[in-house]
């Protein structure tokens, strides 16, 4: 019998080199950084990570290449508690590693990224893969990590399937709304996808349009403005279907957004996970990527949840 997990996380990993400098170097210019770091990434990755230090039971299916730089994105995982006997080593690829520049001065950054070609068939990369995805409770995904996911779960009865929450950040090709337990994308991409304005009321009527494509429920994310979540009657184990908005957390001193995203999802189905109800849900979620901020990387800034509770409270 295979292990269960609660959540199964597939998508990217990869090996970012940070550097934290003042203000962009101009063209042959060298500039001192405050801070150089290397560290792990990626969507799924990231989630993963904030699952673990949440005290969610979580695996991890990728793919990394037969590379040091892979060896030590798997390594990263393992250090957090993420299980990774699902992991693709392949020979035939490269482990996806990026540069990352974070400018002070304007509060931005720029990313220099290898291109990572789509993840193979769960077939292709192996039975632990498919064995750790059909015992989940959850699964998800990130751009990535859908397409093979929806193609496994096409073989599969819908009452015999786990529940999937999709990571929308970044655009995702044959997205099957009717798939989705949990869709989470950005305001700005929920309404584009849906032909609407990125208003209040575009939004509210792409949320709309999604929950009648099968979407169980929907959480639009919107940065300093918070998160907002519509659901389902389905989702709600047959209470009545709602919506809540929930804003974002403020007084905390930001050092870099990257990743807040990846850990806004990681941490909005660990409160799911735990039977928290939405307006909880969120605001958690709201918290723990809010915390990640306090450090350059997507990741060693993210809270545990008594640290969570302790520094909420304050």
């Amino acid at each position: 019998m295979p292990s269960l997990f609660q959540v199964v996380c597939v998508g990217v990993v990869t090996i970012d080199a940070l550097a934290l400098v003042d203000r962009y170097p101009a063209a042959d210019e060298r500039v001192v950084g405050d801070q150089i770091a290397i560290v792990g990434g990626g969507p799924a990755a990231n989630a993963a990570v904030v699952l673990a230090r949440q005290g969610i039971s979580v695996a991890f299916v990728g793919r990394v290449g037969a590379d040091p730089g892979g060896e030590q994105a798997v390594r990263l995982l393992e250090m957090e508690g993420v299980d990774v006997s699902g992991v693709l080593r392949d020979p035939g690829a490269s482990t996806q590693t990026s540069c990352v520049v974070v400018a002070k001065e304007s509060k931005t950054r720029a990313i220099s990224t290898l291109t990572v070609p789509p993840l193979p068939s769960l077939a292709d990369m192996g039975s632990r893969a498919v064995e750790l995805i059909t015992a989940a409770e959850w699964v998800h995904v990130d751009h990535l990590g859908f397409g093979p996911v929806a193609e496994l779960f096409g073989t599969m009865s819908p009452p015999s399937r786990p529940r999937l929450a999709v990571d929308a950040g970044n655009p995702i090709a044959g997205l099957d709304i009717s798939l989705l337990d949990l869709y989470v994308p950005t305001a700005a991409s929920l309404a584009a996808q849906y032909g609407q304005l990125e208003t209040a009321e575009g939004v509210e009527k792409a949320a709309g349009l999604a929950l009648g494509e099968g979407a169980r429920a929907v959480v639009a994310t919107s940065g300093s403005d918070g998160s907002t979540a519509w659901w389902s009657a389905e989702f709600a184990r047959g209470t009545n279907p709602g919506r809540v908005h929930v804003p974002a957390s403020g007084g905390i001193e930001i050092m870099s957004t990257l990743g807040a995203g990846d850990v806004f999802h990681g941490a909005l189905l660990s409160a799911i996970c735990r039977g928290l109800d939405w307006p909880q849900a969120l605001r958690q979620a709201n918290d723990t990527a809010a915390l990640s901020c306090r450090a350059l990387d997507g990741r060693s800034a993210v809270p545990t949840l008594d640290e969570l509770f302790r520094l909420s409270a304050g």
